[in-house]
């Protein structure tokens, strides 16, 4: 079968270097890829976001499956119109793509159906939202722009002036564009935070292992958040409370979109807080997590299409998954300045010294190919992913091949996978 995953960061190499070591797969395109994916995929020179000259690809080349990796696509609908010309397409139709494309529509939604989470507000001007931080007593605060912003809407405010400034930046600045017109405000929860990424059909669940993402940019959780500067999975969650997860979270979110008319089909992902009383939903994503992706993958032991299908088919119920029972830790390497301003072209060195160990894999995020150099092309720029027989292991291997990896301003946590 011919594949088309759509996408141009680690996710999609992950997706594109899982979907190519599959037997039933013939060809792989990516659109559009970048250095990485190329060593795995025919690249595509078209972009997330031209649905038309995706629809008109998919219906050119007869592609059999198309993998939608980022959020955006699927918030314009292109699953919608891959649908439409009756072609398979793993990903949410844009009714469902909701619950990542705004919000306050997922709070709501949550709300209606008793799903956990923290109380939360919605304010539409910045007045509004201001006046209200002079009546909040408890800080911190979190406060979301509504809208797609890559990762980088959301702010813990540990006090007013933060929150003010947050909420200035969304309405006034039009810092996130488009996403800062509507803001949530939430109450702070404690716990540890975790990721659990389910393959649904829009009826029946197919839990993948749970993994944890690090948002900030610095050591210790500091700074601002970005897309994801690592990961590991397993995350440690006791069974008794992944049961809790799937009957009070995962299934009354599957059923509420059925109830909503927009039957959920792909990954649906549930950012979660793990507190003395329970699990609690923090935000959904509609699609593989970046960087979970990357250490998800690597531990699935089975073949990824026939799970893909399954979600497509109806016919996960059928389908048999095996997992890698090695921990995976994965490191971003970053350019200097993300998550803001961050040079491009740097010469990326290292990469043929990291190619030896069965148990490494770099995954390109932002890279392309000028003449025989890699070079930068983004703020994340390479994926380092290690499995290892404990965390720790894995843990060390990772920071080894890190080691012999370089380029100028070249920035990273040190501290993915401490303490598990």
């Amino acid at each position: 079968m011919k594949v088309l995953v759509v996408g141009g960061g680690g996710r999609e190499h992950a997706l594109c270097w899982k979907i190519a070591r599959s037997p039933l797969v013939t060809k792989v395109w990516v659109a559009p890829g970048n250095a990485g994916c190329a060593e795995v995929a025919e690249r595509v020179a078209i972009q997330p976001t031209q649905l038309d000259a995706l629809a008109s690809f998919v219906h050119a080349k007869d592609v059999d499956l198309t993998v939608v990796g980022p959020e955006v696509p699927l918030c314009l609908g292109l699953a919608d119109r891959l649908q439409k010309l009756g072609r398979k397409v793993f990903g949410p139709v844009k009714d469902a793509a909701r619950l990542e494309g705004s919000k306050a529509w997922a709070k709501a939604l949550a709300r209606q159906h008793n799903i956990p989470g923290p109380d939360f507000r919605v304010f539409q001007a910045s007045r509004a939202a201001l006046d209200y931080l002079e009546r909040a007593g408890d800080y911190p605060l979190v406060v979301k722009a509504d809208g797609l912003a890559a990762g980088k809407g959301v702010r813990v405010c540990q006090d007013k002036a933060e929150a003010r400034e947050h909420i200035l930046d969304c309405f006034e600045r039009g810092a996130f564009g488009d996403a800062g017109g509507k803001v949530v405000i939430e109450d702070f929860v404690k716990g540890t935070e975790t990721s659990v990424l389910v393959v649904t059909g829009g009826q029946t669940l197919l839990v993948l292992e749970p993994a944890r993402d690090y948002k900030a940019v610095f050591d210790g959780d500091k700074g601002p958040n970005t897309g994801g500067m690592g990961a590991v999975s397993p995350s440690p969650i006791p069974p008794q409370t992944m049961k809790r997860i799937e009957e009070k979270i995962l299934v009354p979110t599957v059923h509420a979109l059925a109830c909503e008319g927009a039957p959920f089909v792909g990954v649906l992902y549930a950012g979660l807080m793990l507190t003395p009383t329970g699990p609690r939903l923090l935000e959904y994503n509609v699609r593989f997590g970046d960087p979970e992706c990357q250490v998800t993958l690597p531990r699935l032991a089975s073949d990824v299409v026939p799970l893909l299908l399954g979600a497509v088919d109806g016919t996960l119920d059928r389908v048999e998954v095996r997992w890698d029972r090695r921990p995976a830790v994965c490191v971003v390497l970053a350019s200097a300045g993300y998550p803001g301003e961050h040079p491009r072209g740097l010469e990326i060195r290292g990469l043929d010294r990291v190619r030896d160990d069965p148990d490494v894999v770099v995954f390109h995020a932002g890279t392309e190919r000028r003449g025989e150099k890699v070079v930068t092309d983004g703020g994340r720029v390479l994926n380092v992913v290690a499995l290892g027989d404990t965390v720790a292991k894995a843990r060390a291997k990772a920071y080894e091949a890190v080691a012999k990896l370089e380029f100028e301003g070249m920035v990273y946590r040190t501290d993915i996978g401490a303490g598990l």
